[in-house]
């Protein structure tokens, strides 16, 4: 009996001390996420992406252990990116929802940017301030040749309700408005003034404000689940101790939009999303992740 109970404790021990070193073993991986980083043609802003995907993975890191961000220079267009996690050749992607694009790959249900992507003000050309001054309607605004990015959900949500489109590829959309190819392009808030800081022919409008709903997340492969669980539980970690609005409302990137934009001055045209997910609808009525 008594040697049937010392080999019982002893199976136990071992058993525990398995389970012990499997678990040590788990926490001591290192998660490894792969991101496209722009070289050539540099988008300065994508440095509030990554220091809120280090933040996230951060504030989950006793929860899921330890991780590495690793850049994958490559230059690229945004569908060509997409495509790229996808495939799981790189783990995460920040863009602007879509439901095509939540079918395609597994979304993070949480607004990077307070669902400011959809707050959209104008750079024109210098010469036709006077000319956007006197913009009444939706119908005259979108009457006017617009320029958006070729793979850009925005694009669509402006080609669906009627506007005058013009598609282009990202970098060269500012050098297609001094050339007259179109008369207007709709940036985000946080957007719009480093990229006419040094091109004196062109401005921001500010007369009016296009807003739609429009939430930029992560999203990663639709294989790897768990990486996207791990990066909305360090989202939420943050917007929870107020570590996520610190960073959005002080980084380079985005520090005093709203003070330049003067939204309360602006006239204010609305529009519908009807690229927008249900899943995404459903995460309006959350305030606390979206700009009042």
């Amino acid at each position: 009996m008594q040697q049937f109970s010392l080999m019982r404790w002893m199976t136990l021990l071992i058993s525990l001390c398995i389970t012990l070193c499997i678990s040590m073993a788990a926490r001591a991986e290192v998660t490894e996420i792969r991101y496209n980083l722009s070289t050539h043609f540099v988008d300065p802003k994508q440095s509030y992406y990554i220091d809120l995907l280090r933040l996230a993975m951060e504030k989950s890191q006793d929860q899921y252990g330890d991780y590495r961000l690793l850049p994958v220079e490559m230059e690229m267009p945004q569908g060509r990116t997409i495509k790229l996690v996808e495939q799981a050749k790189l783990d995460v992607v920040w863009t602007m929802t879509s439901m095509e694009r939540e079918r395609q790959l597994r979304a993070v249900y949480f607004p990077l940017l307070k669902g400011l992507m959809g707050h959209r003000i104008a750079i024109i050309r210098t010469e036709d301030a006077a000319r956007f001054a006197n913009i009444t309607t939706i119908e005259q605004l979108g009457a006017i040749p617009v320029g958006q990015g070729s793979d850009w959900p925005d694009s669509d949500i402006l080609q669906r309700q009627g506007f005058t489109l013009v598609r282009g590829a990202a970098h060269n959309l500012l050098t297609m408005l001094e050339k007259r190819r179109f008369d207007y392009f709709l940036r985000a808030l946080h957007e719009p003034w480093d990229e006419v800081s040094d091109r004196p022919a062109l401005m921001v409008d500010t007369h009016f404000v296009v807003i739609y709903p429009a939430p930029l997340y992560f999203f990663v492969s639709p294989d790897n689940p768990a990486l996207a669980e791990r990066i909305e539980y360090g989202l939420r970690a943050a917007l929870l101790d107020g570590s996520f609005d610190e960073l959005f409302y002080h980084h380079a990137i985005t520090e005093g939009m709203l003070g330049r934009a003067k939204l309360a001055e602006r006239r204010v045209f609305r529009l519908d999303n009807p690229f927008l997910s249900q899943t995404s609808k459903n995460l309006l009525s959350e305030s606390a992740l979206w700009f009042d």
